[in-house]
């Protein structure tokens, strides 16, 4: 099939990239697939130790990141494809592969982000939550005169339609108004992790309104999100 749109999503944790697969997931011409990568990234990196599920993960998915790759690469029976990755997930893979995809970072604030994160690993570094890996990938994109789609969160939040019909537009695909609800509860494409992480998505039938967080920030993640948010200026730039 010609013409096939491969869309790669690179988020950080806690950034409504579930919502965003479930929103793709509506469109009758998009199949979506749930962190490819995951397998090859605990299996390579030190995550599997603090990472729920991590040996069920490694035993139920392919752990060879080129194989995966080289796979999304070459699905040609849908016209788009939605693949939802973590950009901490790519460790060392060969970033040439970067060429077979629409390439987008989905971003949030850090100081809404890591409380969230830290329910689930209680100890985050920045290699965990993706922010200056974001900055880098962005630089392999430059690198390799590839676009550069920077997509806050917030935003979508703060207006769906019109954030969603831009970041169509970005992509090269029409906007399609069923991307912007969908049912109660999991889907059949989700991860094995979702137990422990999809629970606000499962109850959700759309992009949940903004609300600004008001709970005190955790003092011990002080020193990592100075890092962080001075990465998020830099994403920031790439939306303007």
């Amino acid at each position: 099939m010609s013409g096939i749109t491969r869309i790669n999503l690179w988020s950080g944790p806690r950034n409504i990239s579930t919502a965003l697969m479930y929103s793709f997931a509506q469109r009758l011409d998009t199949q979506v697939f749930d962190e490819p990568l995951y397998g090859f990234y605990l299996s390579n990196s030190t995550a599997d130790e603090y990472h729920p599920g991590a040996v069920d993960i490694i035993n139920t998915m392919e752990n060879d990141g080129d194989e995966v790759m080289r796979t999304l690469s070459t699905l040609d029976d849908s016209p788009v494809y939605f693949f939802k990755n973590m950009t901490h997930h790519l460790l060392d893979l060969e970033r040439d592969y970067l060429r077979n995809f629409v390439n987008v970072i989905l971003t949030r604030n850090p100081v809404e982000m890591l409380p969230s994160f830290a329910k689930v690993i209680p100890q985050p570094t920045m290699r965990d939550v993706g922010y200056q890996l974001h900055i880098d990938l962005i630089h392999d994109l430059q690198a390799m005169n590839l676009p550069v789609i920077v997509v806050d969160s917030k935003n979508i939040l703060l207006n769906p339609e019109e954030e969603l019909t831009k970041l169509c537009e970005a992509i090269g695909i029409p906007f399609d108004d069923t991307m912007l609800s969908w049912e109660k509860g999991a889907r059949s494409e989700d991860g094995i992790w979702a137990k422990h992480w999809y629970a606000n998505v499962h109850n959700s039938t759309g992009f949940q309104p903004y609300k600004p967080k008001t709970e005190p920030f955790p003092k011990y993640l002080e020193p990592l999100l100075e890092e962080c948010e001075a990465c998020y200026r830099e994403l920031h730039a790439f939306m303007e």
